[in-house]
């Protein structure tokens, strides 16, 4: 039986940016061959078992040839596979995905096409530079700067495009700039026409200068900008001025690690790259199933004795929920139960569930719990928790009167990959901070580092915690905490930061 093969354009480097039948391509896909410009990060989106095979293509360096790279296509086609060939940006634009589509139907392969956003249009628009706009451009040209090699002569009359067209998108022309400079002269370009190069368009690591024809290529060379970019000449380039966006959120430049379980890191690492940072996942921790599941499923059993349920986290509620789901129960389980949730993440991780929790907790030190939850003399209250969770919440309870079962939802284990990385960024001074959202996260981060020169670069980092209790253990472990979020939250935390780095 014979697969087929989806010539998937991954677009210009924002993973936000790939489009739905894309992302439906690649959960689906038996094997991903991806290119240099396709965002890492999506390869998350293909199924555990797919291969991921890099055959990009860097200006004259190419890890696969390109007949060879059809014939690989045809190859796991004919196999049956379900083939994600992941290009960046757009496939026909620039993508050499006719010349794919050709073979493949040559063989009688079945194929789609799955347009991408081309890095053309949205890497300037990144950078606040219209390519079109009713009082400065109403044509556009894309050009490529990058022939074929075997080509005795170029079929790109850049002159006369520029001559012809308002604005001029050229993209893969930065090594030839002066040769561009000099062409749009000769077709009759103003040396004073604006230009601007767009690098690394849509990433967290964008840079875009604006210069004129005149002195582009002297200024590209002062500011060591390269490949990948995007040149753009016309009056449009100075629209720039007034509506850049990107560059100017409040986390822009910045590069924050996250050092939290891959598994929650999700919503931190979200908000912290709408704020422009560029985010480094390296978990330290991971959450597992508690061991010994029978004081769990005990207590589950006497929920209908139950008064109170007090979940302390997300986690709480998901490993509680799995073990009602192994047996058999659903949400009726907490029906006459009131339950109370500590902080926003526990509240909407109940919410999915079908559970409105009567009380949520805004405050995240176990003895503001206490305080906000009231009166709790002589109830029967039950605290699923993590297996190294702070005492002073069940301790505050019992002092409150209440018959407190305290059992373990889950447990927290180390786990730390490689560590190269982040080392090296942080004794390079390229990390702006570094987040921690729990005590085991620095104590285990901290671990992770070898020798002192990288620890000692953490003096130079901005040290952010989600809490006053992490911060605390921070300290504790000899690190200087530089922002203390007020609360718990991962909105707090990214608050925090985006205050401490406006603030500079």
């Amino acid at each position: 039986m014979s697969g087929i093969v989806y010539l998937v354009g991954a677009g210009p480097g924002d993973p936000k940016l790939l489009t739905v039948k894309g992302r439906e391509c690649l959960e689906r896909a038996d094997v991903v061959f991806y290119d240099a410009l396709a965002n890492p990060v999506l390869l998350d989106l293909a199924p555990e078992r797919a291969p991921r095979l890099y055959v990009g293509k860097r200006s004259a360096a190419h890890a696969v040839p390109q007949e060879e790279m059809n014939e690989r296509l045809v190859e796991a086609a004919s196999a049956g596979k379900t083939v994600v060939r992941l290009k960046g940006g757009d496939p026909f634009i620039f993508g050499r995905g006719g010349e794919e589509a050709e073979r493949l139907r040559e063989a009688g392969v079945p194929f789609e096409i799955v347009p991408g956003i081309p890095s053309p249009i949205a890497g300037p628009a990144y950078a606040g530079i219209p390519l079109t706009h009713r009082d400065h451009a109403s044509s556009v040209a894309f050009v490529t700067g990058h022939e074929r090699a075997e080509k005795t002569e170029s079929t790109v009359d850049l002159g006369a495009i520029g001559a012809a067209v308002d604005t001029v998108a050229i993209l893969m022309g930065t090594a030839r700039l002066a040769g561009i400079v000099d062409d749009l002269k000769r077709g009759g370009r103003s040396p004073d026409t604006p230009v601007a190069l767009v690098q690394w368009g849509t990433r967290p690591n964008q840079r875009t200068l604006v210069s004129t024809l005149e002195n582009v290529a002297a200024d590209v060379e002062a500011a060591g900008m390269g490949s990948p970019a995007i040149i753009l000449v016309g009056d449009v380039v100075g629209l720039r001025e007034t509506l850049a966006w990107f560059d100017t959120k409040p986390l822009f430049g910045r590069r924050v690690v996250v050092t939290r379980a891959r598994e929650q890191a999700s919503s931190l690492v979200s908000l912290l790259t709408d704020a422009g940072a560029d985010v480094i996942e390296f978990p330290t921790i991971r959450t597992e199933p508690s061991g010994d599941t029978s004081s769990l499923d005990d207590a589950i059993a006497a929920l209908p004795e139950t008064d109170r349920v007090v979940f302390t986290s997300a986690n709480s509620v998901r490993y509680l929920w799995e073990r009602v789901d192994a047996l058999e129960l659903d949400s009726r389980a907490l029906a006459g139960v009131s339950v109370a949730a500590i902080g926003p993440a526990t509240q909407a991780a109940l919410l999915n569930r079908g559970v409105r929790p009567d009380f949520v907790a805004e405050r995240s030190r176990s003895e503001g719990v206490v305080e906000d939850i009231g009166d709790v003399d002589g109830q029967r209250v039950l605290v699923p928790r993590a297996d190294l969770a702070r005492a002073e919440l069940v301790d505050g309870l019992r002092a409150g009167g209440a018959v407190v079962t305290a059992v373990t939802a889950y447990s927290t284990v180390p786990d730390v990959g490689d560590a190269t990385q982040v080392v090296d960024l942080l004794t390079d001074g390229d990390i702006d901070a570094v987040t921690f959202t729990s005590g085991s996260t620095v104590q285990n981060f901290l671990a992770a580092l070898p020798g002192n020169e990288a620890r000692n670069a953490l003096e130079h980092v901005c040290v952010a915690a989600i809490g006053p209790v992490t911060a605390a253990r921070a300290r504790d472990l000899g690190l200087n905490v530089t922002v203390e979020a007020p609360s718990a939250a991962v909105e707090s935390l990214s608050e925090a930061l985006i205050r401490h780095f406006t603030s500079e």
